[in-house]
Order: C-alpha cells, then structure tokens, then sequence
C-alpha cells in the first residue's frame, strides 16, 4: 500500500466502523474493521490510481468528514476537544462513499478488487487479500451487519455511486 494513502485509508475506515459500528464483542470488531479497511483500500485504490495521484492527496488532503456526519447525524457529536478529531480531517468522502458501495454490493465488489489488483498500487497482492469485502463468510456478514445493510449506508453509497460506476467503466490506469 503506498505510504501517501495509509492516513486517508486508515481514518475512512475508522470513520466507517464509527458511523457503522459491529455488534457482538471484540471479535466482530476485528472483522468489521478487517471488512471496512478492504472496502476502503479498494475504494482509494480506484479513487487515487496512480503513484502522483496518490502524493498530491497526500500534499492537499482528503477533505474531512463533516458532510458525512451530517448526512449520519454524527456532526456535533465529537465533542469541543479539536485534537481527539484530528483524524478526521484526512477522511475521504469519495473513497467512504465507494466503499459503502463496495460493501452492500458484491457484484460491484468483485468488479472493484479485479480492477485494483490489474492496477499500479496492487502490484504483487493476491486478490485472496480483499476475501472478507468479496466473499463475506457468515460471521464476517454478522459482524458488519449494519455497515453491510443497503439501507443504513444508502445516504452515504448514494454521494458517488454514480461516479465509481464512472470509474469502473474507465479502468484503474485514468487518473482522478
């Protein structure tokens, strides 16, 4: 994975499992944060294609989440102490969005992974690394019940939906 998107990657998808959080104990956490962070990788794979795409999100940043909050009911909620939110200036709402997308529809999910594994940043990953966001077993499905449910993540699937459909048609080598 390249270093520039570790920070995006990492905090969308603490992002995700914040607003979709798991049920069921530690272990449903550690399977709903392993979904997210595949859903995620996948998404700012797609979103970033290239090494240079990938440097100028690191130079420029992601954006944040406040409209994601807003659309989750989530703004506000952080508290008054700006250092215990920092990390959500470097969420993504292009990549939460895919990833959402990528999470309540395998078919798209499988199109998705075949397109980053073809791809610059994929070089040498077996696609058997994104298994959990493409063939979910059942307690990955139970883990990530609410992050997996069309209905919950559809305010947030629907921002770019159309945009990683866009993408997909494209092929992973068109930059952003």
């Amino acid at each position: 994975m390249p270093e520039e998107l570790s920070p995006l990657i990492a905090a969308t998808a603490q992002w995700l499992t914040g607003a979709y959080p798991a049920s069921g104990g530690a272990l449903a956490n550690v399977l709903c944060e392993m979904q997210a962070r595949q859903a995620v990788t996948v998404a700012a794979w797609l979103r970033y294609p290239t090494p240079m795409d990938a440097a100028l999100v690191g130079m420029a940043g992601p954006g944040g989440s406040a409209r994601l909050d807003w659309i989750t009911g989530a703004d506000g909620v952080q508290g008054g102490d700006p250092d215990s939110s920092a990390w959500r200036s470097w969420v993504d709402e292009v990549v939460a969005s895919w990833a959402a997308c990528l999470l309540t529809d395998p078919e798209l999910a499988g199109r998705a992974v075949a397109a980053v594994v073809a791809g610059e940043h994929a070089t040498g990953a077996p696609p058997a690394e994104f298994r959990r966001l493409v063939t979910p077993d059942e307690n990955d499905r139970r883990a990530a019940a609410l992050l997996r449910h069309p209905d919950l993540v559809g305010p947030v699937a629907a921002l770019h939906h159309a945009q990683l459909r866009d993408r997909l048609e494209q092929g992973p080598a068109r930059a952003a």
